[in-house]
């Protein structure tokens, strides 16, 4: 059987500790995606990752990249991309600066990995889950949110 590919959008603190756990738990080869003028975070993430697999014994491959083909074929991906609320910051102020980055998001998830299981983490959840799914048009249960105490990590 091969071996699942994981896609994660947004290597942030989210995305960067979630690569770690997908890694340690050996469920799938991970693509740390970022923007582009991101591009040396991911794949410095990604490379920090790698080698300390070697303590881990870890046995999954870990790429960085700002490279949207590079997650063609991801069996799941999951969107951490987006600002993090600022002190003062409404919820719903939340919404006009996420919108467009997970429009983006879901117009590249729509054109390079269509049959990705998708989960969505970006704030407000509840916002971003139902414009990812509806810029996409995948069917409901392809796309998932979720939440917790995202708002304090």
């Amino acid at each position: 059987m091969a071996r699942k590919k994981i896609g994660l959008i947004g290597a942030g603190n989210i995305g960067g500790e979630l690569a770690n756990l997908l890694l340690a738990k050996q469920l799938g080869d991970v693509v740390l995606f970022d923007i582009p003028a991101k591009e040396s975070f991911a794949k410095g993430k990604a490379l920090d990752l790698e080698q300390s697999s070697a303590c881990s014994g870890a046995d999954a491959k870990v790429t960085g990249t700002a490279n949207w083909e590079d997650l063609a074929g991801s069996d799941v991906l999951i969107v951490t991309a987006g600002i993090p609320r600022k002190p003062g910051q409404s919820r719903d102020d939340l919404v006009g600066v996420n919108l467009p980055i997970i429009q983006n998001v879901a117009d590249n998830a729509k054109k390079h990995c269509p049959d990705a299981f998708v989960i969505v983490i970006s704030n407000p959840l509840d916002a971003m889950v139902y414009e990812f799914k509806r810029r996409t048009g995948a069917p409901r249960e392809k796309v998932v949110g979720m939440a917790g105490v995202l708002d304090s990590a």
